[in-house]
């Protein structure tokens, strides 16, 4: 009976001592559903999650549960039951000042709206289907609930593929007669006179500053494709009218390039719009997505290794389990160097064709990210295509950076406790 009641307790202790490893090496399984996992995990009372930065590919380490463990086989997520001896060992290893190593504490689940036309498109946006698919809860709101002033209820906000500038992503000259398009532009329309706008291009121009205030206040914006540079473009040109006649009724302004306020850009200096309506660019912030001798299979690009013990912020955007990423095309395929700002950090890029494809800076309390492209699984989609189906792309690197995104707020709002 003593025998019994000892084993009993050891195996008690041994239950309450033992964590769980989720590598994010090249042995994880299912990359994207790890994530998801770690948010799962913060979603429950009490219970935290140990980013491991640079540890085997970003590897997060959380207390062992029979619930999380059977969570953790329920979503096909790799994982390895620890003792705590060997999560010490762990600890210290990445304590080391040598080692470019740092774990960080996350706390709380971040709470997460996507910005996102009732219009949308199944292949409209990756952001929406990687937490889908990583099981991430989130929350639409569009221009609604944005100008009803109810973004500082949220701590993370993505940007829909939008056109920021009122030009309806300048589809006009190959769809204007497409069903979806004329949707899209009666659906913005409404929109705007329901805010009182005399133009969709106002209503977005009033939707980019009350962005602009939620990440001054201490917010947390993502972006990609076209909602990168047209959100800049929106707010330089705030005191002109960029729109031809066929998307507000009006001719521009003939010295609108001239009119541009460039200090209002997050991340975009010197830029030159594309005023052609023919023209599928809105300015010279964008590569030419055919540049000569780039090809699919030599589309690259490649992220910067950071101090994880001192530069914190992109260490936590960067992980990953390889530095070089294919690229993929999109409305904004990657974004002129030369049209960068000094004060912004490029965290991905093609050196050999001077491009930034992911860059980040700070505005005032909060931060950006900016990821140029569409689809990190499709380098060309074309308009009507079926969506990615993730199923086939578990370890996607590409999608990977969408999903550091999401848990970074946790770790900045903690502020880098280790």
């Amino acid at each position: 009976m003593r025998l019994l009641l000892f084993i009993f307790l050891c195996c008690g202790v041994t239950a309450k001592a033992s964590r769980i490893l989720i590598p994010m090496d090249d042995g994880q399984k299912n990359h994207l559903k790890s994530y998801g996992l770690a948010f799962w995990v913060l979603k429950q009372d009490g219970s935290e999650v140990q980013w491991l930065l640079n540890y085997r590919g970003g590897s997060f380490m959380i207390l062992h549960t029979p619930e999380t463990e059977s969570e953790c086989r329920l979503r096909g997520v790799s994982y390895e039951v620890i003792t705590e001896s060997e999560a010490n060992s762990i600890e210290a290893t990445i304590s080391n000042p040598e080692v470019n190593m740092n774990s960080l504490k996350l706390l709380t689940a971040p709470k997460i709206a996507v910005y996102s036309p009732k219009t949308k498109q199944p292949w409209d946006d990756a952001v929406t289907m990687v937490l889908q698919y990583a099981e991430i809860p989130y929350t639409v709101i569009f221009d609604d609930e944005v100008m009803e002033g109810k973004l500082p209820e949220y701590d993370w906000l993505h940007l829909h593929h939008e056109d920021f500038t009122g030009q309806f992503g300048k589809f006009w000259s190959s769809y204007s007669t497409a069903p979806w398009y004329q949707n899209e532009v009666s659906e913005a329309e409404q929109m705007a006179a329901k805010h009182g706008f005399k133009t969709v291009r106002e209503l977005k121009l009033g939707v980019a500053k009350k962005i602009r205030d939620f990440c001054l206040g201490g917010g947390f914006l993502f972006a990609m494709c076209s909602a990168t540079d047209t959100y800049d473009i929106a707010l330089a040109a705030e005191s002109t009218d960029i729109c031809g006649p066929m998307f507000d009724g009006t001719e521009a302004d003939p010295d609108c390039q001239n009119k541009l306020k460039m200090e209002n850009c997050f991340a975009f200096k010197d830029f030159v719009l594309e005023q052609n309506p023919y023209i599928y660019e809105h300015s010279d912030i964008d590569v030419d997505p055919m540049r000569r001798g780039v090809t699919e299979q030599t589309d690259l690009f490649t992220l910067f290794d950071y101090s994880a013990k001192w530069d914190v912020i992109p260490a936590i955007l960067c992980q990953n389990h390889t530095r070089t990423i294919k690229s993929f095309l999109g409305q904004t395929t990657a974004f002129k160097k030369s049209k960068i700002k000094s004060n912004v950090l490029i965290m991905g890029e093609n050196a050999a064709l001077n491009e930034a494809k992911y860059i980040h800076g700070e505005a005032g309390k909060g931060t950006w990210t900016f990821y140029a492209g569409h689809d990190p699984e499709d380098y060309q989609h074309i308009v009507g295509e079926p969506p990615t189906d993730l199923n086939l792309h578990p370890n996607s690197p590409g999608y990977r950076l969408i999903l550091n995104n999401i848990l970074f707020p946790s770790a900045k709002k903690n502020k880098m406790k280790t």
